[in-house]
Order: structure tokens, then C-alpha cells, then sequence
């Protein structure tokens, strides 16, 4: 629900993304998972699933 709210900043209710070049979308994205957020300790989602995330060699299967 939150991120559907960040997304509405770029893209306004009314907004047909039949024809919202995919580079824009990509640009909002990019901008939203650049936010830092509460839920997340103040980083951003970018930091959580790229520099939090465990490595390859810390899974056990």
C-alpha cells in the first residue's frame, strides 16, 4: 500500500502505463528504492537487499 503511494508521486492516479515509457518507470523505481524507511531502520531498500543481504557462501543447504 505505502509503495503504491510513493509510486502515485511520479505517476498520478489517472495515468495509463500502456504508454509510460519504460525508462520513466525505471527512473521512479530507482528513485523510490533509493528512500530510506523506517520499516527498513532508516536504509533504503537498495542497502537491505544488496549490501545486508548474506553472501552465496553463508547459505546452508
Amino acid at each position: 500500500e505505502h509503495t503504491n503511494g510513493l509510486l502515485r508521486q511520479f505517476f498520478p492516479k489517472q495515468t495509463n502505463f500502456r504508454i509510460v515509457k519504460p525508462e520513466a518507470l525505471e527512473k521512479a523505481v530507482i528513485l523510490i528504492n533509493k528512500r530510506p524507511r523506517k520499516s527498513l531502520d532508516y536504509k533504503t531498500p537498495f542497502e537491505v537487499f544488496y549490501l545486508d543481504a548474506p553472501g552465496t557462501d553463508a547459505l546452508q543447504i
